[in-house]
Order: structure tokens, then C-alpha cells, then sequence
């Protein structure tokens, strides 16, 4: 099977162009970092009936994921940049709904792509016991988030505290867990524990909900563009009217080929 490994701020995938079967079992085995190609997961690509082209994501552990902002960005580098489409504006299908792309280039290749993620829905400021007592607010982004502002994203005990919430009986099918503080004026510094994946470098979704948690939160106006500092690097996210626009970098790693 032929693959392409991507990037998009230190959040690593393994993309397909096609179908492959069993394709949960593939992620587990391909995502290994040790047995595998290693990744936080398997994008699969394919033409789509209802958007020019379709995503399917599927963790590390197996489970299929809704939605990937790092991921889908990444796709939109890999149909162009392979000749799949010339254009700089088209759709993607996936199970969060259709996504818009619009790419930048630089000699030829896609540099950074900039999604419209859609509508964030922001819930009323909710209280966990766990870890001696956490205070979230819940946020849809597509897929599950919980963001919970703390003095210093650095210093959040996200591989303690992550997993606690994500199994937590109050989401049934896991969450996304986010650990954000403020870093000066319309920046915000967030650290991710990914629902199956554990701790990854950076999560799209997971900064539309930061920044619409924000706002919501009154730390940044309606329509504030947002820079948010992660692990892997910097995403800019604007959020006007609950519709958040995500701009980063998508960077191909290598290519090879692998025997399933």
C-alpha cells in the first residue's frame, strides 16, 4: 500500500488515497511508532458524492474520529499537490459535516490552507469531580471538546488529567480535552489530550473551541482573530458569530510504501 505521511503542527497522519479494508485495525498498526509507519492516525481520501472529495480519520487506537482540523488541511495539500484538483477553493466531505478549503501557494505548493470549520457551539460552564475538581466548558466543534482555562498551559497536568476526563461517564463517546491560558493580547497558549490518540502536538478543532470558549468567557471580543500557540506551532482561528475560520500550515514528511 502506498502512503503518504503529513503534518499539520507536529499532528502526524498516515494518508491514503482509496479504500483499504479493515481500515480500524490499519490505523492501530500503522499508527505504532515502533512496529508501524507511526502517526497519531490514518486519513483516508476518496471522491465524495456530495463535496469534491471525502476524508475518513481514524485514531491511533482505532476509533474513528468526526473530524481533524490539522488532518483536513493536510488533505487539501495532498489532492492538489498530487494533481487530484487544480483548484484553490473546494469542499470536503466529512462526518462533521462539509468543510471549505481555500489554499495558499508558494512556488506551485500548497504553504497554508485555511478551513471554515463551521458553527462552535459553546455550553454553559460546567464542574467535574475529578482531580480535586475541574471547571469546563463544553463545546461542539463536530466532535467533543471540554476546555478548561488554567493559569499556565505549561504547566497543566495534561497527561494526568486528560485521560480522567476523556473516559469520564459525562461523555459516553469520549471528548477532546483542552488546557488553555491567555498569552497576551488575542493569543492564546493551549496544550491537548486527544480522545484516543492521548497527547498529541496540535488539534484543530481543539483551537476553534479554545477560542470560542474565549469569547465566551469574555477574554476576547465576537470576531476577534485569535493566535494559539501549541505544542507544534502557531494556528490562527477567527471566530465571528459562532462560525470559527482556522488558517495554519499542512506539510508533507516523506512517502513510501508498506506491506498491510
Amino acid at each position: 500500500m502506498k502512503f503518504t505521511k503529513m503534518e499539520g503542527l507536529g499532528n502526524d497522519y498516515i494518508y491514503v488515497y482509496g479504500a483499504p479494508k479493515n481500515p480500524e485495525e490499519l490505523s492501530v498498526k500503522l499508527s505504532d511508532r515502533h512496529f508501524g509507519i507511526g502517526g497519531d492516525g490514518l486519513v483516508l481520501i476518496s471522491l465524495s458524492d456530495v463535496a469534491d472529495f471525502r476524508m475518513r480519520i481514524f485514531n491511533a487506537d482505532g476509533s474513528e474520529a468526526k473530524m481533524c482540523g490539522n488532518g483536513v488541511r493536510c488533505v487539501g495539500k495532498y489532492v492538489y499537490d498530487k494533481g487530484y484538483t487544480k483548484k484553490t477553493e473546494f469542499d470536503v466531505e466529512t462526518l462533521s459535516g462539509i468543510k471549505h478549503l481555500s489554499l495558499s501557494l508558494k512556488d506551485g505548493k500548497v504553504d497554508t490552507v485555511a478551513v471554515d470549520m463551521g458553527n462552535v457551539v459553546v455550553g454553559e460552564e460546567e464542574y467535574l469531580d475529578v482531580a480535586g475538581g475541574v471547571r469546563f466548558y463544553p463545546v461542539d466543534v463536530g466532535n467533543p471538546h471540554a476546555v478548561i482555562f488554567v493559569d499556565d498551559a505549561d504547566k497543566a497536568p495534561v497527561a494526568e488529567v486528560g485521560p480522567l476526563i476523556e473516559k469520564n461517564p459525562r461523555f459516553p463517546g469520549g471528548v477532546n480535552v483542552e488546557f488553555v491560558s491567555v498569552a497576551g493580547d488575542d493569543k492564546l497558549r493551549m496544550r491537548v489530550w486527544e480522545r484516543g490518540s492521548g497527547i498529541t502536538m496540535a488539534c484543530g478543532t481543539g483551537t476553534c473551541a479554545s477560542v470560542a470558549a474565549a469569547i465566551r468567557k469574555g477574554l476576547f471580543t465576537d470576531g476577534a482573530s485569535v493566535d494559539v500557540k501549541l505544542d507544534g506551532g502557531v494556528l490562527n482561528i477567527k471566530c465571528d458569530k459562532g462560525r470559527a475560520v482556522m488558517t495554519g500550515p499542512a506539510r508533507t514528511v516523506f512517502e513510501g510504501e508498506i506491506q498491510c
